[in-house]
C-alpha cells in the first residue's frame, strides 16, 4: 500500500471511530467554524468569514467534523515556505462535548491525507508545552517532532483559553511520510536512548492557571529557562511517560 493510501485508510478508519464525517470549508461551514471557535476561544476568535473563503478558494487545508450536523471540530491550515515548503496548521479546536472522543486525532490524520494528496509532506504548528496532553498527542500519537522553541510567540493574548498569560511555543514538524510518523498511526512507538536528562511540567497546567495564577506564572517561567538551556546545548525535546526528555536533536526525529 502506498503511503498516499494508507493515509486515507487511516483517516477514514480514525473518522469512523470518532463517528464524525469530516469535510473540506466551503461556504455553508462559516457558521460552523465560527460556532467551534466561539465554544473554544470565545467570542470575536474566528477568523473573518471573507479570509475563511478566500483560503479556501486557494487550496488551503480547511477542515471541519460534524456529527449528526453538528459541530464538532475544525482544523485550519495554510501554505507555508519558511525552512521549506509546508503546511502550517494554524488552528485545530474540538468542542468540549467531543473532545477525548477521537475527533482532533481523526481530524489531524484527514489534513495528512489531503496534504499528501496535494504534494505536500510536511505540516507545522505550535502549541503551549504546558500543555501535557498535548505534548502526547503531538509527539507520541502523531509523531511529530519539536523543530524550534519559541518564547512568546504571540505576544498578549486576548482568548478565554490564553489570557493573562506568556504564548510560549513548541514549533512541530510533522513529516508526513517519515518512519516516525508511520510508527505513530499505526500505534507503534520507537524507545528513546540516551535521555540526556528531563523536565516535568504539571498534569494539568490549565487547572493551575485558573486556582494559582502565581504558581502558574512561575511554572512557566521555570519551563521557559529549562528549555532554553536545553535548546542552547543543542538538545532535542521528546515526550515520554508523561515527561519531557531531552535527547539528541537527531535521535529525536
Amino acid at each position: 500500500m502506498s503511503v498516499g493510501s494508507e493515509a486515507w485508510h487511516a483517516a477514514r478508519a480514525a473518522a469512523a471511530a470518532a463517528r464524525v464525517e469530516i469535510a473540506e470549508f466551503s461556504g455553508p461551514s462559516v457558521p460552523i467554524v465560527q460556532d467551534i471557535v466561539d465554544q473554544v476561544w470565545g467570542p470575536g476568535q474566528a477568523p473573518h468569514p471573507s479570509l475563511l473563503l478566500a483560503l479556501a478558494h486557494a487550496g488551503n487545508p480547511l477542515l471541519v467534523a460534524t456529527r449528526d450536523g453538528r459541530p464538532a471540530g475544525l482544523a485550519l491550515g495554510f501554505l507555508g515556505w519558511s525552512g521549506g515548503f509546508h503546511v502550517h496548521s494554524h488552528m485545530t479546536a474540538v468542542t468540549g462535548g467531543e473532545r477525548s472522543g477521537g475527533v482532533g486525532y481523526a481530524l489531524k490524520l484527514w489534513q495528512r491525507a489531503v496534504c499528501l494528496r496535494a504534494g505536500i509532506d510536511e505540516v507545522r504548528w505550535t502549541y503551549d508545552p504546558l500543555i501535557a496532553r498535548n505534548a502526547h498527542f503531538n509527539l507520541v500519537k502523531l509523531g511529530a517532532e519539536v523543530v524550534a522553541f519559541r518564547p512568546d510567540f504571540y505576544g498578549a493574548m486576548d482568548d478565554t483559553v490564553n489570557a493573562g498569560d506568556r504564548s510560549d511555543r513548541f514549533e512541530v514538524s510533522w513529516r508526513l511520510r517519515s518512519e516516525r510518523v508511520l510508527e505513530a498511526v499505526a500505534g507503534r512507538r520507537r524507545p528513546l536512548d540516551h535521555a540526556a536528562g528531563s523536565l516535568d511540567i504539571p498534569v494539568d497546567y490549565e487547572q493551575l492557571r485558573r486556582t494559582a495564577p502565581d504558581e502558574a506564572a512561575a511554572t512557566r517561567l521555570r519551563v521557559r529557562e529549562a528549555l532554553e538551556r536545553a535548546w542552547s546545548a543543542g538538545l532535542g525535546v521528546d515526550w515520554s511517560q508523561g515527561r519531557y526528555v531531552f535527547v539528541d536533536r537527531e535521535a529525536a526525529r
